[in-house]
């Protein structure tokens, strides 16, 4: 049986819901091709460290699609493959929030909005 087959018939046996099962799918998928196309049994926590710092550091992701990535592949190798997980440690480098600094308007430039309200506001 196919890799991905294997996937979805774990994901389905233990009842994980159908968007589960196509992101782990995708994000297992998207790590073996970052990695030419090597098996996952040949594969070990170096390049799982090395593809979840690339999301970090190359591809800007938010740390919770970081979490979902490196979920996709602990279940990857704990519940399909069966292969005791992977021990990362600090080899990660984990993705930063991104610091939201609001919009707000200075005192003039509301007044300016506010006399352009026509009545009733």
């Amino acid at each position: 049986m196919k890799l991905l087959d294997q996937v979805r018939q774990t994901s389905r046996t233990l009842h994980y819901s159908i968007r589960t099962e196509h992101s782990s799918i995708y994000w297992i998928r998207y790590f073996i091709r970052s990695q030419q196309m090597k098996h996952p049994r040949h594969m070990g926590t170096l390049e799982i460290s090395q593809f979840l710092s690339h999301l970090a550091i190359n591809r800007n992701v938010s740390p919770p699609t970081q979490n979902v990535a490196l979920n996709a592949l602990l279940f990857l190798y704990q519940r399909v493959l069966e292969i005791e997980r992977p021990r990362l440690g600090n080899r990660i480098v984990r993705a930063k929030e991104k610091k939201r600094i609001p919009t707000v308007f200075t005192p003039l430039e509301a007044q300016r909005v506010i006399v352009q309200l026509n009545s009733p506001y």
